[in-house]
């Protein structure tokens, strides 16, 4: 238990973290390094300042919300290992879950540089940073359709069955474990890459947002497999981006 607990930890920290931030960003009053990063996020012309303030919050808030969707992954996975000979099931499981978060935090990393551009050109508002009508619908739409290809589905079924892919993915030792960590992780930013850009919808530093998506991507993985666990959100959201465009223009 001990890997799940650090894991569980590491979620509870960026939570607290992200809830305190965003109360400095609505207030901009205090000081310290907290304050100083939301105020480098507020200015998009100063370039180095404002990819490291939003890089790091992202790393943060990618932490925060996809930790919860590995535990059980890890679980799992350390159970399989502890029975293999001359294994140690809380190094494996500690790079099995490292490797998992490394992949979303290079999503961050590159969602930081579309939040960067998409600032800059003044379609990010508020100290929340959501997105207009238009490119709010513009992604809404995305994100609906991408939910009903067979591209979603064949990673959502790697995430639903996590022993399944376990044991078509086995690998021993450390060096597997992080492979194996990786391998799941690439299924799993299959899956939620579309769902992690609602994020300018609802906007980058919303934590209700947050909270909605993190529910989410645990209900797909947790709930009773079928084809309406992602196709009906997918409807619902291209529903709701053609509304959301129709008001925009109407």
């Amino acid at each position: 238990m001990v890997t799940i607990a650090a894991l569980g930890a590491v979620a509870i920290v960026c939570w607290m973290l992200l809830l305190r931030s965003s109360a400095v960003m609505t207030a901009m009053t205090g000081d310290g390094l907290l304050l100083d990063l939301a105020q480098a996020m507020m200015r998009p012309t100063a370039t180095a300042p404002y990819l490291t303030a939003s890089a790091l919050m992202w790393i943060v808030m990618m932490s925060a919300m996809m930790t919860p969707a590995v535990l059980p992954v890890v679980a799992l996975f350390q159970r399989l290992d502890r029975g293999r000979d001359g294994s140690d099931a809380r190094l494996d499981g500690a790079l099995f879950a490292t490797a998992y978060l490394l992949v979303w935090v290079v999503f961050g990393l590159v969602a930081t540089l579309l939040q960067w551009g998409l600032h800059r050109a003044a379609l990010l508002h508020t100290h929340i940073l959501s997105a207009g009508p238009v490119l709010t619908a513009c992604i809404l739409l995305a994100a609906g359709v991408y939910q009903l290809t067979p591209l979603k589905a064949a990673c959502l079924r790697h995430c639903q069955t996590p022993l399944a892919f376990l044991l078509g993915h086995w690998r021993d030792g450390p060096h597997g474990a992080f492979v194996m960590g990786v391998h799941h992780g690439s299924y799993c930013l299959g899956c939620c890459w579309a769902l992690m850009l609602l994020m300018f919808v609802g906007g980058v530093m919303s934590i209700a947002a947050m909270a909605v998506l993190s529910l989410f991507v645990l209900g797909e993985r947790l709930l009773p497999a079928g084809p309406w666990i992602a196709k009906g959100p997918g409807l619902a959201l291209i529903g709701w981006g053609a509304w959301t465009l129709a008001r925009a223009y109407g």
